[in-house]
């Protein structure tokens, strides 16, 4: 079947905006925070927007396999043309905890181990970003229940000879290996923020790299590259190659970086 890549992106811009909306229910009044057996944080919310998600994505009539966080157990394999959706509900629930606005709704299609659509929401920001291969990549600012504009979006190419780099990291996940890599990188400056915002950051221009020496999963990384992609930008591991989806059940990426330039 050939894919309508511009129809389904206004179609999956949707659902995570429904999903966005049972968030910022969760959000706006208190909640309980369970812990998962890796030792990491479970809300409501991130359970009312998986149960959002899932229900908007299997009524699509793709009928593609959905492997989000919340069920990874769940998924089978891709469908017979490698495709599948890869979800994280809320990433970021440490900073939903925090209540500091920094997480999202992020919701990728994957195709032959590489993402050809992907929408972040950043539900408390106000905030979304989409991409689709062939389609382009755009940011959308919304406010008082009414979605804004798409405007789109590019990386900014890389800083001239001597300049200093806008390097984006992670609120909640310092790792040790970063200052060394970012002494290699030479003269930059540190810009925090947390879940998959930070890929987003250098998607639109506002950033130059990303490294990412810590754990992350396909699904805190997935729709956020396809926007990075779509803008001109790319997600590498450290070896040089493109950040790959093709085996959905090992879910732990390796280190990469995010670079706001092709080369």
């Amino acid at each position: 079947m050939t894919l309508n890549l511009s129809n389904l992106l206004s179609s999956v811009e949707q659902i995570a905006l429904d999903a966005s909306a049972a968030i910022m229910q969760v959000y706006s009044r208190e909640f309980t925070v369970e812990e998962k057996e890796d030792k990491s944080p479970l809300t409501e919310a991130d359970k009312a927007s998986h149960e959002v998600i899932v229900a908007g994505l299997q009524a699509l009539p793709e009928g593609y396999p959905v492997l989000s966080e919340e069920d990874a157990e769940g998924f089978s394999d891709p469908d017979g043309a490698g495709r599948y959706w890869l979800v994280d509900p809320l990433d970021g629930t440490k900073e939903f905890i925090k209540r500091n606005g920094e997480f999202t709704v992020n919701i990728a299609l994957i195709e032959n181990g590489r993402p050809v659509l992907g929408v972040v929401v950043a539900p408390a920001l106000e905030v979304s970003y989409l991409a689709a291969k062939g389609v382009g990549a755009f940011k959308v600012e919304w406010g008082a229940g009414k979605v804004g504009e798409r405007r789109t979006i590019r990386v900014a190419g890389k800083p001239a000879e001597g300049a200093t780099w806008r390097a984006v990291g992670s609120r909640s996940h310092p790792s040790p290996d970063l200052a060394e890599w970012l002494e290699k990188l030479g003269s930059h400056e540190m810009v925090p923020m947390g879940s998959s915002l930070k890929l987003c950051l250098v998607a639109e221009g506002t950033a130059d790299a990303y490294p990412r020496l810590g754990p992350t999963c396909l699904w805190d990384t997935g729709a956020a590259q396809a926007v990075v992609e779509q803008a001109g930008g790319r997600v590498e591991t450290l070896e040089g190659e493109p950040l790959s989806y093709a085996t959905p059940s090992e879910t732990l990426n390796p280190h990469f970086v995010v670079w706001g330039s092709r080369d």
